[in-house]
């Protein structure tokens, strides 16, 4: 069974950092394409970003320049490195591997 535990999110003020964590067990992590995805109060969840298991990536127009996407195989983990944060970014970040979800990490960006 595949489980997805995310980690990483919090307050920020306008203009900070944050570092998603996502990590996978229960799957042959390597060759798996992942995806960052959010939810803001209201809107639908949209893609913010994916990568392939060769590292190929995608983002959403909204973050590129500004958010990465990178993963660590050796310790089955996919991260989302977001810089320049502004307010529309606040949502419920969840991490996706096929049809799984895990259970969301929520990002404030606020003064």
């Amino acid at each position: 069974q595949v489980q997805l535990v995310e980690s990483g999110g919090g307050l920020v003020q306008p203009g900070g950092s944050l570092r998603l964590s996502c990590a996978a067990s229960g799957t042959i992590f390597s060759i798996s394409t992942m995806g960052w995805y959010r939810q803001a109060p209201g809107k639908q969840r949209e893609l913010v970003a994916t990568i392939t298991g060769g590292g190929s990536t995608n983002y959403a127009d909204s973050v590129k320049g500004r958010f990465t996407i990178s993963r660590d195989n050796a310790k089955n983990t996919v991260y989302l490195q977001m810089n320049s944060l502004k307010p529309e970014d606040t949502a419920v970040y969840y991490c996706k591997k096929g049809s799984q979800w895990g259970q969301g990490t929520q990002v404030t960006v606020s003064s």
